[in-house]
């Protein structure tokens, strides 16, 4: 199983601060370009987690330090080929990426990904995973797995699909080229690309506006979006439905009808 390695502690692996009930998340590996390591996938996963619960958190910003914003899984250090029992790579993959990717699309506030350089294999789809998607204008995004003649994981080829269709996602899988920020934009794989020094104002700008918003309301609404490809109609219908009635007994629902009915802003927190 791989480790850190002596110069990335495992208390310095992200660093995390919060600031105007904005979370920023940083992978911080800058070396490696932040690729993950187990050490650092749980620490992220933990953070998610954390989060979620925590009520002076509600937005989340995660982005990587350096030139990367993440190269994908480290290899290195991996245990060498050998004799395998049957079930083992097939538990890995549940117990590791996709535990990382779940926490990305079942934290309970919204997640913007400001990727600031390369996001390849599992740091594509980590970015794919998050709800808004800032890319600064060097950004790649490559979809390394079949340059190494893997099947890619952490949710890729159900993510991808959902959002180019299918044939495009064949094509970004097929080939594992690197896609540059804007073709990333054209395709709907990122939402905005800014130029690099302006990358974290930007997402400070959308991570302030989500932090002023109605939080459970939000939460709601990407539970809903993110349910809406998985069944049919009269599902979806149920479950808006559903949704509304819960998000009418929070103070925050209460809030705005009544700024609407005052004629005046909007206040508020969260709850």
């Amino acid at each position: 199983m791989m480790v850190s390695s002596p110069e990335d502690p495992v208390e310095s692996l992200i660093r995390h601060t919060t600031d105007s009930h904005v979370c920023w998340l940083t992978l911080n590996r800058p070396k490696s370009l932040n690729a993950i390591t187990p050490d650092l996938r749980e620490r992220l996963i933990q953070s998610f987690l954390d989060v979620s619960a925590d009520p002076a958190v509600r937005a989340v910003v995660l982005t990587g330090a350096g030139r990367g914003f993440c190269a994908g899984a480290d290899l290195r250090g991996g245990s060498a080929a050998g004799e395998r029992i049957p079930g083992d790579v097939a538990r890995t993959i549940r117990g590791g990426a996709q535990r990382l990717i779940s926490a990305v699309l079942d934290c309970e506030k919204p997640v913007i990904a400001a990727v600031n350089g390369t996001a390849a294999g599992i740091g594509a789809h980590l970015a794919f995973a998050c709800d808004l998607v800032l890319a600064a204008a060097p950004a790649r995004f490559i979809e390394v797995f079949v340059r190494r003649g893997l099947v890619p994981d952490g949710g890729g080829a159900y993510l991808l699909p959902r959002l180019v269709g299918p044939q495009r996602a064949k094509e970004l899988m097929f080939f594992g080229d690197a896609l540059t920020a804007k073709d990333a934009e054209r395709l709907g794989l990122v939402n905005r690309v800014v130029p690099a020094d302006g990358l974290e104002e930007a997402a400070r700008a959308w991570a302030e506006r989500l932090a002023a918003g109605p939080t459970r309301a939000l939460a709601l609404t990407k539970q809903l979006v993110n349910a809406s490809l998985e069944g049919d109609r009269a599902t979806a219908f149920a479950a808006e439905a559903a949704a509304q009635e819960i998000n009418m007994t929070t103070a925050d629902a209460n809030e705005g009808v009544a700024s609407f009915v005052e004629r005046r802003d909007p206040r508020y927190r969260g709850r």
